[in-house]
């Protein structure tokens, strides 16, 4: 049976699960757009008010404690449609050129459109920069050992889920930083920041 509480805003599961934490995040999202609804479906060609309003507003409350998620594939695809989802809100339908109909922005027109990092992009980079504190605390400090310290007894049958640090290792490689051992580079502060940059604004198609 999966139980789960509320902990400083965060929803903790006793299967270590991060989908119902993500799942209530959105919601708490969602819950936001009554506030601002007025402003983004405005005809008014503010974009970048809108956008602003998004980043400054709904996007936190989504992202709020973000750090410490390992999340799957599948957890960025939601992500992404979260967010695909509330840029077509500000951008509005594109009408055609020739019968003036209107249509809604594929995927790829929003990507061109939006030019600030992602979602995905962001919570990467948080967790970059979470990643060099949680280095610097060494084996000893708490966040370490609840990040990636490993759990005594047998494990239960079936795959093995991706731990917070094999996300880690896979933001080295996505941006052609693999094979680095991540924890004698956050020694380097320069090179860590360089390192940050790159994972957000990584362009992924």
């Amino acid at each position: 049976m999966d139980e789960q509480l509320k902990y400083l805003g965060t929803t903790l599961t006793n299967q270590n699960s991060i989908q119902e934490e993500i799942k209530s995040r959105m919601k708490s999202g969602n819950a936001c757009y009554p506030l601002v609804q007025n402003l983004l479906s405005s005809s008014l060609p503010f974009k970048n008010l809108k956008i602003k309003i998004y980043r400054t507003i709904i996007l936190p409350v989504v992202l709020y404690g973000c750090q410490p998620w390992w999340i799957t594939l599948r957890e960025e695809c939601r992500l992404r449609v979260f967010e695909n989802r509330a840029l077509r809100r500000i951008y509005g339908p594109k009408r055609g050129k020739v019968r003036r109909e209107r249509r809604k922005l594929h995927n790829e027109e929003l990507n061109d459109l939006y030019s600030s990092p992602n979602i995905i992009r962001v919570i990467k980079s948080r967790r970059i920069r979470l990643a060099r504190h949680v280095a610097h605390m060494g084996e000893w400090g708490g966040t370490n050992r609840a990040l990636m310290g490993k759990p005594e007894g047998k494990r239960p049958p079936g795959r093995l889920r991706c731990r917070w640090e094999d996300n880690i290792k896979m933001d080295f490689q996505e941006v052609g930083w693999g094979g680095m051992d991540w924890i004698d580079l956050a020694q380097d502060r320069d090179r860590w920041q360089i390192l940050q940059h790159v994972v957000m604004n990584f362009w992924v198609p």
